[in-house]
């Protein structure tokens, strides 16, 4: 596992690497040494940012908003279908990131790639975080791999989504900009044939009055469909609260929204109206 102090902070290779552009039209070119790199010119860069610069104090993040594959990886020996399933993807965060933006003058930051290349909300290292399974369904790209292989994914995936993090929010600081921290995510009706009830949840550690304030403001709109720590709960197992947020004293919300409530636009328009009315009034 990557030492926390690595992945806090703007990385030099990072740094390097957005100086060199990684030279990816050689890299990819050269098919002596397929495995050295990884993401290629064709592929999206790993943190897509909307509304940059935006006065408002939310920073909108999407973990597991992208679906996208790097072109080296293929289909991943997936089956068809895959990625539309939320075991790719937090399914409908994307659009409601991008109409949570708009309403609030916020930034959105989120991952372009699939949690099944790598998950930026664990720790580096963390059985979950390339998965050689997930709901049942085998990923045989994730099987295997070398500890060079995963550290590739690590450098060219996850460091840059959370470098880019670190960059906007140290941006914030030095313009005197406060800062709470939103992170979108959304879950599956039923898992593992158990039906999850609540519409929406709130996940903290008891530590966060922008928590409690919208949790306060689901209940009062919907009683128990409001889970607390439901259906999941903050834990060790969450890496981008703990990474950004703690270091730096900032307050934070982790929403997650039934997946069927944010499928189409129509959902999307009504989630992203009931959040930001409940975090403005927060």
């Amino acid at each position: 596992m990557l030492p926390q102090s690595h992945w806090v902070t703007v990385s030099i290779a990072s740094q390097v690497a957005d100086r060199e552009d990684w030279h990816m039209a050689e890299r990819c070119a050269d098919s002596s040494s397929p495995s050295k790199f990884l993401l290629c010119p064709d592929d999206p860069a790993p943190a897509v940012v909307m509304n940059e610069g935006a006065a408002s104090p939310f920073l909108l993040l999407g973990d597991h908003a992208g679906r996208s594959i790097p072109g080296r990886l293929g289909d991943m020996g997936l089956p068809p279908g895959a990625l539309d399933r939320h075991i790719a993807s937090d399914i409908g965060v994307r659009g409601l990131g991008e109409r949570l933006s708009q309403a609030l003058n916020a930034c959105f930051v989120h991952q372009a790639y699939s949690r099944l290349v790598i998950d930026c909300n664990r720790q580096p290292g963390a059985p979950d975080s390339i998965p050689e399974m997930s709901d049942g369904v085998v990923i045989p790209a994730n099987r295997g791999l070398s500890d060079d292989q995963k550290a590739q994914r690590r450098a060219e995936i996850f460091q840059p989504y959370h470098d880019r993090i670190s960059s906007l929010l140290e941006a914030r600081r030095r313009a005197g900009q406060a800062t709470l921290m939103v992170a979108l995510h959304s879950f599956t009706p039923v898992l593992q044939e158990i039906a999850r009830p609540w519409r929406y949840g709130v996940l903290h550690r008891h530590d966060s009055a922008l928590s409690r304030s919208v949790l306060d403001g689901l209940r009062l709109a919907m009683g128990d469909l409001a889970g607390d720590n439901q259906p999941y709960a903050m834990d060790g197992t969450d890496a981008t609260i703990p990474l950004h947020a703690d270091p730096r004293g900032l307050d934070y919300l982790e929403l997650e929204v039934r997946q069927d409530l944010i499928a189409d636009d129509a959902g999307q328009d009504g989630a992203a109206a009931l959040i930001a009315g409940l975090l403005l009034a927060a």
